[in-house]
Order: structure tokens, then sequence, then C-alpha cells
């Protein structure tokens, strides 16, 4: 097992950061570490809308999920259809020129961070990756 596919499975520290290796040594480790990797690309989002969509076509989500925070809360909560030890979500095209409203973003970062918060008190990893783009560097210290 490589180092990083080691360092994945430590609860302690998953968290929200800036992806600094290849996204194809990420996808090799995460699937050494058998953990789901979700990718969404940020580079074409106009709306919650978008963003929605796509993360719910990312993490395979089922039927009941709706368009709203609430329910990108709820699925990422749940995960109960990709059961595994722990979970990677690669936020691609994520920089300063994503053209998300700046509310939706600051929203999107509030319910990640509390996304891995829910999983480490399950004792599980949950990861977040940014490429090309901003980490929550203001939001880290929130993370137990």
């Amino acid at each position: 097992m490589n180092s990083l596919s080691s360092r994945l499975k430590n609860i302690n520290e998953a968290g929200v950061h800036q992806l600094n290796c290849t996204v194809d040594e990420l996808r090799a480790s995460a699937a050494q570490a058998q953990f789901p990797l979700f990718e969404v690309d940020m580079a074409q989002l106009q709306s919650k809308g978008d963003l929605l969509t796509e993360l719910a076509q990312a993490i395979h989500a089922p039927d009941w999920f709706g368009g709203n925070w609430d329910a990108m809360a709820d699925a990422l909560n749940d995960l109960s259809w990709q059961p595994a030890a722990g979970y990677i979500l690669v936020l691609h095209n994520s920089g300063d020129q994503q053209s998300l409203p700046v509310t939706d973003y600051s929203i999107m970062q509030e319910i990640l961070l509390d996304t891995v918060v829910f999983w480490k008190a399950e004792g599980k990893p949950f990861w977040v990756f940014f490429v090309e783009g901003k980490t929550l560097e203001k939001c880290q210290s929130r993370i137990p």
C-alpha cells in the first residue's frame, strides 16, 4: 500500500484540502484504499442547480435527491448506496475564476465542512480535494 493510500485511511487527516498530487495518483490511491472517488467539474457551473445536478450525478444519488441544499447535505451524510470505509470528493476547476455565485459557494463550503465532521463522528474519513483553486482556509480550524 502506498503512503497516500495509507494517509487517506487516517481519519485525523481527513478534511478539506487543495490537491497537491496528480488526480491520477489520487485515483490510484483511492482505489487501493477502496474508497469511492466522486468527481465534479465546476468549470461550467452557473448556479446552485448546476452544482446540485453535477454532485448528484457524481455520487450516483438515489431518486429522492432533491434540488436543494438540504438534499445535498442529506445525501453526503448518507451514502448508504455507496458503502465504504471512507469517501473522497474531488472538485475540479474550483479556482477563483469559477462562476458559481459567492453565496452558493459559501453554502457549499459549509456543507462540505459539516460533512467531514459528520463522517469523522461515524469513524470514517471523508476527504474533499479542490483542484486548481482555493481551499477553505478560513474554515479549516472548524474541523476537529
